[in-house]
């Protein structure tokens, strides 16, 4: 069984966080071992989006989201700091400008869609609009409940469209995040990143785990599956991800494209 079986979020079935383990390693026995395979995934990597941008027929999406502190920029920094940056472009989502307000929910983050040949890495997504838009009442219950469908047919729509999807959950405990936090306000170069906000935000955390199982529950799709990530474990979290995306990669199996001039007369002086 590949890595994508094991975390890939059942479907058909109810979410509970609660019963899946943010601090276990499924498919690696030990951090060293772990370790060791992400320094291959990394160059593997590097290959399979070359061929990807050659091939130049499909994308690949990546959606990245979590609570605070699970690690969405230590993946971005770590597992696709070998890309090519010229087919690879990281997005984040932020609270909507004035323009983008001036739109449908989706707008923005169509444009953010990889081109063809191209890897897309959304730091939170489309999904802020169930998630903290619901746990801060910012719109009707009646307005942000039809976006699950919504979202579903927004991504069917990129994947016939030849845009493969990859959603991951960075799963982390309340106490490891308090830990974090806590490693965020004692280290002077990372104090920039906390804000009074962050424990408001704190204080929020059994409805964001509600609103994220609700997430989770009615978007899995199979043209654009969850996959839950155990995040307690820096290490863990990165060698899941680098595995996911090598074995999606691998599946895709994009291929170089046939020359379009016969090598053997071209003579170069």
């Amino acid at each position: 069984m590949n890595l994508r079986d094991r975390l890939c979020a059942p479907r058909d079935q109810r979410i509970r966080l609660g019963r899946i383990d943010p601090g276990g390693t499924p498919g690696a026995r030990d951090k060293d071992e772990a370790q060791v395979e992400v320094e291959k995934n990394l160059p593997k990597l590097f290959d399979l989006q070359y061929r990807l941008y050659a091939e130049n027929r499909r994308s690949l999406l990546v959606v990245l989201q979590a609570m605070d502190t699970a690690g969405k920029d230590g993946v971005i920094r770590y597992v696709f700091a070998g890309l090519n940056p010229q087919g690879c472009a990281v997005t984040a989502f932020k609270v909507p400008s004035a323009e983008e307000s001036g739109h449908d929910f989706l707008w923005r983050v169509h444009r953010a869609v990889p081109s063809r040949g191209d890897i897309g890495i959304f730091n939170r997504s489309h999904y802020e609009e169930v998630l903290v838009v619901r746990v801060h009442d910012l719109v009707p219950k009646k307005v942000w409940s039809k976006r699950y469908e919504q979202i579903n047919a927004f991504e069917k729509y990129l994947a016939d469209d030849h845009t493969v999807i990859v959603k991951l959950f960075l799963h982390i405990s309340k106490k490891e995040q308090l830990e974090r936090l806590k490693a965020r306000v004692a280290d002077p170069l990372k104090q920039w990143k906390f804000s009074e906000g962050d424990l408001a935000e704190r204080r929020r955390w059994d409805d964001y785990v509600e609103a994220y199982e609700e997430a989770i529950e009615k978007c899995n799709r199979p043209w654009a599956p969850w996959y839950i990530i155990p995040a307690d474990h820096k290490w863990y979290r990165n060698f899941a991800v680098s595995r996911i995306l090598v074995e999606t990669l691998q599946e895709m199996d994009p291929r170089i494209p046939p020359p379009s001039i016969d090598a053997k007369k071209i003579r170069l002086r």
